[in-house]
């Protein structure tokens, strides 16, 4: 499955050296968190000086960039594949940046969402890849924090709960 990226982008992996580069952000969201969070690999913009806080602005899944920012984390990501039988899933590891962060992630009892945008840094209001709606389906603690994303697994998916007898459909045992 091939998937169309804008002509910047494609200049930009194709050069020996370039300024302009693939920026991740990402959004977790869940009931319980007041406002989203977001987060983002690259520290674009000084935010705040006291507490030292560097992010990048952009207005992508309805951000406002002047009020909100993405706040800059050290990360890796492993990118969905390209498969078609295999479920969209990401794994995303972050430096530990808020002691708080495990204590929060574990306090959730249902699952939370989680929206990835790959965006060039000259442009972070819009994305070049986008995968939106996954599930965090686990994470590990301790100096870093990997969080695993996936769609809904088939296995959670409702099964039809007719069963195909005698009895119910009769045209079908003739």
């Amino acid at each position: 499955m091939t998937r169309a990226i804008s002509l910047n982008a494609r200049r930009s992996l194709d050069a020996a050296a370039t300024e302009d580069f693939f920026v991740v952000l990402l959004e977790i969201t869940h009931p319980n968190l007041a406002a989203p969070l977001r987060l983002s690999t690259d520290p674009t913009e000084r935010i705040s000086i006291e507490p030292l806080v560097y992010g990048t602005r952009s207005g992508w899944r309805g951000a406002d960039p002047v009020a909100d920012h993405w706040q800059f984390v050290a990360a890796a990501l492993e990118l969905p594949s390209d498969q078609e039988d295999v479920p969209a899933a990401v794994r995303i590891t972050l430096d530990l940046f808020d002691a708080t962060l495990p204590a929060l992630l574990r306090s959730f009892e249902t699952r939370a969402t989680a929206n990835i945008a790959l965006v060039m840094a000259s442009d972070p209001d819009t994305p070049e890849q986008q995968f939106l709606g996954l599930e965090v389906t686990g994470g590990t603690y301790g100096a870093q924090v990997a969080i695993s994303a996936s769609r809904k697994p088939i296995e959670e998916e409702g099964a039809p709960m007719d069963i195909i007898g005698k009895q119910r459909f009769p045209g079908l045992f003739r």
